[in-house]
């Protein structure tokens, strides 16, 4: 018999590499982690009763990250500023960033390492004087792909 509780999905962090300041790595929410690989379907000349399928790149949705409105000093907010605010004329500057899954002593079981993520989206929620509720915004990211392991955050891959 084994003591394997599945884990609390709202018990997380969120690890900007190389970015942030005070509370820029705390989060309402994180969706969007998806990978799939793309399939392929190639025909043979003569065989009629399949087709064959064959695995192709792998592809990975937009990470999606909702907290309540920071301040403008946030080194996150600068950072997208900096990227979608921007007329192209200078490169966009990745980052990474990690997700961790926490258990009830706050120690990881999981984690995902993101590489190379830009911001390409950040919206904030309506705002209503009938509601009483927090300015949340939203912040999508693209990246490259990322690297999923158990325990703490995965080092980076050489190269």
């Amino acid at each position: 018999m084994s003591d394997y509780y599945p884990p609390v999905s709202f018990y997380f962090t969120v690890q900007l590499i190389g970015l942030g300041t005070d509370g820029d790595s705390s989060f309402l929410e994180v969706q969007g982690l998806t990978a799939e690989r793309d399939v392929f379907e190639l025909k043979e000349g003569g065989e009629n009763s399949f087709v064959h399928r064959l695995p192709g790149r792998a592809k990975y949705g937009n990470l999606i990250l909702k907290r309540g409105v920071l301040l403008p000093t946030s080194g996150l907010a600068n950072w997208c500023k900096g990227i979608l605010e921007s007329n192209l004329d200078a490169p966009i500057v990745p980052n990474d960033l990690s997700l961790s899954l926490l258990n009830a002593s706050g120690s990881p079981v999981m984690s995902w390492h993101f590489t190379n993520a830009w911001p390409v989206k950040w919206t904030v929620s309506d705002m209503s004087a009938e509601k009483n509720a927090i300015a949340i915004e939203t912040l999508e990211l693209a990246y490259a792909y990322f690297i999923k392991a158990p325990g703490a955050v995965p080092p980076l891959p050489a190269g």
